[in-house]
């Protein structure tokens, strides 16, 4: 089920674990959030480590890739591990089990997500199969920001609104590294909570204002995150993105327009790259901002 995991090193200090992204590879043959959500697209989990610590981000979509990441770890000296959730969304949170002995944090808007579906999310009608039994849930929570340490590495969480509303990403102040979750998404950013949209773009302003020199976010391109991580532009790729959508409403000749032609710009500098599935994504993006066109 792991075969296709990669290890990455954005960061002497910062593994990516990354799977997905593989013509032909499937989790199953039947539909399954696994795949349609995370595979198809490629997904990441972070690791940052210091010494003996780490800090684990997200626990990826099954047991079998979190105790892999455990595993690798383990191998490469770390004894004490801290999880932290980048969000409530399911491929993110599946592996939580592997680290039941371990604090596991989350913003408060997370935890009481997981906790209202959390029977619907082990008996598999939240989404469909496959089931998250037993869904372990945060040890810890918190609101706004958080400074966590990490051996000798200092790092602040700030929860942000962007993509969905209980969304932790890690700022990593001496390196100018952030680690993003999924409020930014190589190619597009996948719309969730289109209410809310006012809301994503104040909060990516906030984190644009940080001026990080790198950004890693969980669904990206494996050779970007290898090579050690998006620009700051991908934060502006983003907005543009999301300003794209919201004028969709009012001007009907965007709706039909290409993804490639409607993100030309942030294509030309390298912000972003294009990845072919990521086609489907924006056609359902235009029918969550426009639903009777």
């Amino acid at each position: 089920m792991t075969g296709h995991m990669r290890v990455l090193k954005p960061h002497p200090a910062i593994y990516a674990f990354y799977d997905g992204r593989v013509a032909g590879y499937r989790f199953a043959e039947h539909e399954n959030w696994v795949d349609e959500g995370a595979l198809a697209l490629g997904i990441a989990s972070y690791a940052i480590v210091s010494g003996q610590e780490a800090l684990v981000y997200d626990t990826h979509v099954t047991l079998e890739h979190a105790s892999a990441i455990r595993e690798i770890l383990a191998k490469d000296g770390v004894s004490s591990f801290k999880v932290l959730l980048s969000h409530w969304h399911l491929d993110h949170i599946a592996g939580n089990g592997v680290f039941a002995d371990c604090k596991i944090i989350a913003t408060e808007k997370t935890a009481a997500h997981l906790r209202n579906r959390r029977e619907a999310i082990e008996t598999a009608t939240y989404e469909g199969p496959p089931a998250i039994l037993p869904l372990v849930m945060p040890s810890r929570t918190f609101s706004g920001t958080l400074p966590l340490q990490v051996g000798d590495i200092r790092l602040e969480v700030i929860e942000v609104n962007i993509h969905s509303d209980d969304a932790a990403v890690v700022w990593w102040p001496d390196e100018r590294i952030l680690l993003a979750g999924d409020t930014m998404e190589d190619t597009v950013t996948y719309v969730v909570e289109p209410e809310n949209f006012e809301l994503h773009l104040a909060d990516l302003a906030r984190l644009d204002a940080l001026a990080p020199a790198r950004i890693l976010p969980n669904h990206g391109d494996p050779d970007v995150i290898a090579s050690g991580g998006y620009s700051r532009g991908f934060n502006r790729a983003m907005q543009q993105y999301v300003r794209a959508l919201l004028r969709c409403k009012s001007e009907p000749e965007l709706r039909a327009m290409p993804l490639r032609e409607l993100i030309q710009g942030p294509l030309n500098t390298g912000w972003i790259t294009y990845f072919e599935p990521y086609e489907e994504v924006h056609q359902l993006n235009l029918q969550k901002i426009c639903p009777s066109s």
